[in-house]
């Protein structure tokens, strides 16, 4: 197969799961690049991606997944040729799972999809971030109409057109639900594909809570910047 996709793996102190994803990463059909950003990790996560075969980009300050969403996907931009990589957005910790990911490709390599979004088949309970996931299910819906069923769900190929049409990428952990109503909104077509893959379980500890927070303001943010477009388009149409 003609090597066509790039993967990009934001990760911060996943030293113990990394190399195991970008092994997995490595062995996807028309994958020929794998590029792990370090976001400012404080552990080895870099040298261990790099001895596993990745590229790495290393951000000196943790500077959150969007940014390092952005670096990647600059990184996969200078090494293309002519007709450049679709991008395929995976998380560090999926691990050896990362392997079921070549369904999320195939609708993008085939022309059914500018962006595809997982839905993991087998759901890992994720310590209480439903909350979370209905702010972005629910805004996702009131803003495009789309009903999506894992709205937060990282693991993502794209086009490079679509990919560049939705920047600037929404900040934080705000950036896939800023990424699918952006993408729709431009009319691109977004599809959700069932896969094998599995994040490891989330805690219930102060340092989860603090993660789910963080979770909830960025995705808040990000839908109350996009509700200006709304209210102009409902103007427009009365």
């Amino acid at each position: 197969m003609t090597a066509d996709t790039a993967v990009v793996i934001p990760a911060r102190n996943e030293a113990e799961r990394i190399a195991a994803t970008v092994t997995a990463a490595l062995e996807l059909p028309g994958v020929d690049l794998v590029v792990v950003v370090d976001d400012g990790s404080t552990d080895q996560t870099g040298r261990v991606a790099r001895a596993a075969g990745a590229r790495v980009v290393r951000h000196s300050r943790n500077r959150g997944k969007a940014a390092a969403m952005e670096s990647g996907a600059e990184a996969v931009r200078l090494l293309d040729g002519d007709v450049p990589r679709h991008l395929l957005f995976l998380d560090a910790d999926l691990g050896a799972t990362a392997s079921a990911a070549a369904p999320l490709i195939e609708p993008v390599r085939e022309g059914a999809a500018d962006m595809t979004i997982a839905v993991f088949a087998n759901r890992v309970k994720l310590g209480g971030h439903g909350f979370v996931v209905r702010l972005s299910r629910e805004g996702i819906r009131r803003l495009t109409g789309f009903e999506a069923a894992q709205p937060l769900n990282g693991q993502r190929c794209i086009t490079r057109a679509a990919f560049e049409a939705a920047r600037p990428l929404a900040h934080g952990f705000g950036v896939e639900t800023g990424l699918t109503v952006d993408l729709l909104r431009k009319g691109y077509r977004v599809v959700e594909v069932e896969v094998d893959m599995a994040h490891r379980a989330t805690g219930t500890d102060w340092r989860a809570q603090v993660h789910r927070a963080r979770q909830f303001r960025d995705v808040a943010l990000a839908l109350a910047a996009r509700e200006p477009a709304l209210r102009d388009l409902r103007r427009l149409r009365h």
